[in-house]
């Protein structure tokens, strides 16, 4: 959290609108509120384009698998922010897709891990690539260093949403 010297009100030169925000918080609401509508339109067509049937939300499951290997269904809930039973939910209709499988965790044999099959890698991976070539050819013009900067920034503020408000920032 930043730290004003000002008891928590505006900044000294900070843009204040009538209602009392700051200029640079609208503007933040305002660019993050297109980001997600435009995230969310693309997030079902990538969902679409691993597997006609899968949910638009589940392709971040897909993600995650993808990356970390086996997960727990508690993990994966808790890193997406659902239930046991909307978890369990969405991880039966990936199995029916043919995309993950459960089997046994070698560090516990009463828990579970999900994996992705050789079919459901191989989808999100030529998904995953095709986005990746969108990406560099919409940010061709930009330095790689503001694309690493960026790629910061949003990681940072992704921490700070699972983090919550006591987050702070140097």
């Amino acid at each position: 959290m930043h730290e004003d010297g000002n008891g928590g009100g505006p900044r000294v030169g900070a843009e204040v609108t009538p209602s009392g925000a700051d200029q640079e918080f609208l503007s933040l609401e305002r660019e993050l509120t297109v980001l997600l509508r435009r995230a969310r339109a693309s997030q079902g067509e990538m969902a679409r384009e691993v597997h006609p049937g899968l949910e638009s939300s589940a392709y971040g499951l897909l993600i995650r698998l993808d990356e970390l290997g086996g997960q727990r269904a508690t993990e994966l809930a808790a890193y997406v922010g659902v239930g046991k039973a909307t978890m369990s939910r969405q991880l039966r209709a990936l199995e029916e897709l043919g995309l993950v499988a459960r089997e046994p965790d070698p560090a516990d044999g009463r828990a579970w891990l999900v994996t992705l099959t050789d079919v459901g890698r191989g989808r999100v991976g030529k998904v995953r690539e095709a986005r990746r070539a969108r990406y560099v050819n919409q940010l061709a013009h930009w330095d790689r260093r503001e694309v690493a900067e960026l790629a910061r920034l949003l990681h940072e503020l992704n921490g700070s949403w699972r983090t919550g408000p006591h987050h702070t920032h140097a």
